[in-house]
């Protein structure tokens, strides 16, 4: 088990409210893609999850208990997350994946193994990392977050900046990721094809609010809100409110 609920979850910082009332169950085993405009908060929540920021308001828990009451680095192990740029450390890339591992004292760990689950062979190794291309960079660093054995993945925007080859191959491996780890994955994507054919749940952000959160074909197929409608139609005009 490993479901996320929000209740009741808001953000502010020293100038704005960026999240408002956020009350949703992620249920564990799938990948769920968050959607909206730009500047709609969608990267605040997922900071929330594993407190690289904390709520202002409400509470948000994982398998019913309050992340607050989680050691942080324990919860950073739980919850890894991959970001729109690949930010790897100096060195090889068998020292990024073993990072996270020696940092619990586990020494002994099998770099090819977590190679192998992103699609790249032993010979990437002993590769710097400033070798490497941006899909390949991006793979490693999917690779690194797996070696700490998460049981949430978040990924903010993770091929935004790569070539559609590149893409397809995130796509491919997060989705089979999904299916042979079991692992809940928490995926924001400004390209809505992408939400169609990744997403098994669509969550829907506008203005800080949760708009329409449901099964991703039902989303798309049959918007609940006109506010859905328009933005899936490309016509909701910044600001607009549900």
């Amino acid at each position: 088990m490993n479901e996320i609920k929000f209740i009741n979850v808001g953000y502010k910082d020293a100038e704005n409210e960026i999240l408002k009332g956020i009350t949703m169950e992620i249920p564990a085993g799938y990948i769920h893609t968050i959607i909206g405009p730009s500047g709609a908060g969608k990267s605040t929540l997922i900071k929330l999850v594993n407190r690289l920021i904390d709520p202002t308001e409400g509470r948000i828990l994982i398998d019913n208990t309050d992340i607050r009451d989680i050691n942080i680095i324990e919860l950073r192990r739980r919850i890894g997350m991959v970001f729109q740029q690949a930010y790897l450390f100096d060195g090889s890339v068998a020292d990024n994946i073993k990072y996270g591992p020696m940092l619990k004292g586990i020494n002994n760990i099998d770099v090819k193994h977590y190679l192998d689950i992103v699609g790249l062979d032993a010979s990437y190794m002993n590769r710097k990392v400033d070798d490497l291309s941006g899909g390949e960079a991006q793979r490693i660093s999917i690779a690194r977050a797996l070696a700490n054995e998460p049981e949430v993945l978040l990924l903010d925007e993770p091929t935004s900046a790569l070539d559609p080859a590149s893409t397809q191959i995130i796509e491919d491996l997060i989705m089979n990721l999904k299916d042979k780890l079991k692992l809940t994955i928490v995926w924001i994507t400004h390209n809505m094809e992408q939400a169609k054919r990744v997403g098994d749940y669509t969550i829907f952000i506008n203005n800080g609010c949760l708009v329409e959160y449901g099964v991703t074909k039902e989303f798309f197929a049959n918007p609940k809100s006109e506010i859905s409608k328009l933005f899936i139609d490309g016509k909701l005009t910044k600001g607009e409110v549900a």
